[in-house]
């Protein structure tokens, strides 16, 4: 659990830098491979535990998923790579997990590309950024809403009165409510040196 906070704390503080230098330095095929597939491990090893404790348990109790299993995926993914591995949101449930510029800027960018007609499952977008003087790659991959999220996620008048309960305990600030399914709901970052 220490390791866990202090990856988190890790990704909090960096996630907390605004608008570093960009670069024009390309990224490799090899490098943009690896990082789309720690961000498809993020998103369906979430997903198998969310369906899981769903069938099992009920929409309530998986909210425990995303409240202590999501930080511990991405905590332990972090950990695998050495590089920062998270999730953010375009309407935060935990107030301490808001998108930095960057982010802010490609979930922007996503809402613009869905509103074209564009799926999120081929959803990315990259930079370089010179972060401790460093080449770093910032990357993020788009998540849609799923249906199954709805129960927790979807239009307030629809969500149950367990989870509302469960929530308002732990999200007493809580904006990530009343989206539909297909909305762009947030982002897979990384955030990995080069």
């Amino acid at each position: 659990m220490k390791m866990i906070t202090v990856l988190s704390i890790s990704f909090f503080l960096a996630a907390c830098t605004q608008n570093p230098p960009t670069s024009s330095q390309p990224v490799d095929e090899k490098t943009l491979a690896e990082t789309r597939n720690v961000a498809t491990q993020l998103v369906s090893t979430l997903g198998a535990a969310l369906k899981k404790e769903i069938a099992t348990n009920g929409a309530a109790s998986a909210i425990g998923v995303c409240n202590v299993a999501a930080p511990e995926i991405a905590a332990s993914l972090s950990q695998q790579t050495n590089w920062q591995v998270g999730r953010v949101g375009t309407r935060a449930r935990n107030p301490n997990n808001q998108p930095n510029d960057w982010q802010q800027a490609a979930l922007n960018t996503f809402a613009q590309r869905a509103a074209q007609g564009e799926k999120f499952e081929q959803m990315e977008t990259y930079s370089v950024s010179q972060v401790d003087n460093k080449p770093t790659l910032l990357y993020a991959k788009a998540i849609g809403l799923q249906p199954m999220c709805v129960q927790c996620h979807g239009q307030s008048a629809q969500i149950s009165a367990d989870v509302k309960a469960r929530l308002l305990a732990l999200y007493p600030a809580d904006k990530a409510i009343d989206y539909n399914v297909g909305e762009l709901r947030g982002a897979v970052v990384i955030v990995r040196p080069l």
